[in-house]
């Protein structure tokens, strides 16, 4: 391949970043966190419990939700990148035995991004004149994966903890330092701006309008917060 056609195929780092999942899971486990804990600490209050019970049920849901989701990440990540190296692993035996089919299949490949039959042939023969570079090549057109680049399980894992822990115990703090409905103000104005850098957040990286992005984040947190005020105000009267 020529030169130009090779950094055609080098990641970005940002975008390897993306492809790995740990932005992913970051971002999701943020959101989750905060969405999970707003929800569940306005719905406990609503029941009319203490703010002692309220700040003990916000803590433990912090604690399993990031032990949940870091080891949900962790599972899944790593069943997918299995996957992927089992389809490697056949895709180098189809190279080994069949390499003509394989080179004709890259060529129709390269020919349908553009390239004229004389140059999508010799381009797919020089790939694969190395197996391993060819292999990769094959994953990168054939199923859209990057084999050099598969997201770290444990680094997913430990991003999707972290991130949880933060969107989770952010709601928590005013009432650590206040209780009743100051605190219950303070934890969902606390949410409402977390929820609109968040959606803001992502919506810039993805180049689309941050204020819909913003309001859009705002909207679940609200609906979130809803159900469980309703549904916490329903068992309080049930218990009274």
């Amino acid at each position: 391949m020529t030169e130009t056609a090779r950094a055609e195929h080098e990641d970005h780092p940002d975008h390897r970043a993306l492809a790995g999942g740990t932005a992913r899971a970051g971002i999701f486990g943020l959101s989750d966190g905060l969405v999970t804990n707003v929800s569940l600490i306005i719905g406990f209050a609503a029941s009319g419990l203490g703010g002692d019970v309220v700040r003990l049920a916000g803590v433990a849901s912090a604690v399993a939700g990031a032990a949940s989701m870091a080891a949900g990440e962790w599972v899944s990540v790593k069943a997918q990148n299995d996957l992927i190296e089992r389809e490697m692993a056949l895709e180098m035996r189809e190279l080994m035995h069949n390499p003509q089919a394989e080179t004709s299949e890259l060529a129709g490949m390269y020919r349908s991004h553009g390239m004229s039959a004389a140059q999508a042939t010799a381009a797919a023969t020089e790939v694969m004149r190395d197996p391993k570079r060819a292999v990769l090549v094959h994953a990168r057109e054939e199923f859209g994966l990057d084999p050099a680049h598969l997201p770290n399980p444990l680094s997913v894992a430990i991003v999707s903890l972290v991130s949880f822990l933060v969107g989770a115990l952010l709601p928590v703090i005013p009432w650590i330092v206040s209780s009743g409905d100051p605190a219950r103000i303070a934890s969902v104005a606390i949410g409402v701006t977390t929820a609109a850098l968040v959606g803001a957040t992502i919506a810039k990286q993805s180049e689309r309008p941050m204020l819909f992005g913003g309001l859009r984040q705002v909207a679940i947190l609200i609906a979130a917060v809803a159900v469980t005020y309703l549904i916490g105000s329903l068992v309080g009267v049930n218990l009274s």
